[in-house]
């Protein structure tokens, strides 16, 4: 009787455990991905990661490109 008692005591402790561990390790996590996010909203733009971020570069050196050409006094 007194070995079923502590097989149970031992495996309720260790199921605790492992679930206090499991909680925290959880809670890491989310803390972390906060912390991403974070990171993320106080970067107002990020290097090139975006494709609107490169459609806007490449617009900006079309533009560049005719602005040159015209002080050169090259037709298009």
């Amino acid at each position: 009787m007194l070995a079923t008692f502590t097989w149970a005591a031992t495996a309720l402790a260790i199921t605790a455990t492992l679930a206090y561990a499991a909680s925290r390790a959880w809670r890491g996590w989310l803390d972390l991905k906060r912390y991403q996010i974070a990171a993320d909203r106080s970067d107002p733009a990020p290097s090139g990661g975006e494709p609107g971020m490169r459609i806007e570069m490449a617009d900006i050196r079309e533009r560049l490109r005719k602005l040159e050409a015209i002080a050169q006094g090259v037709e298009l």
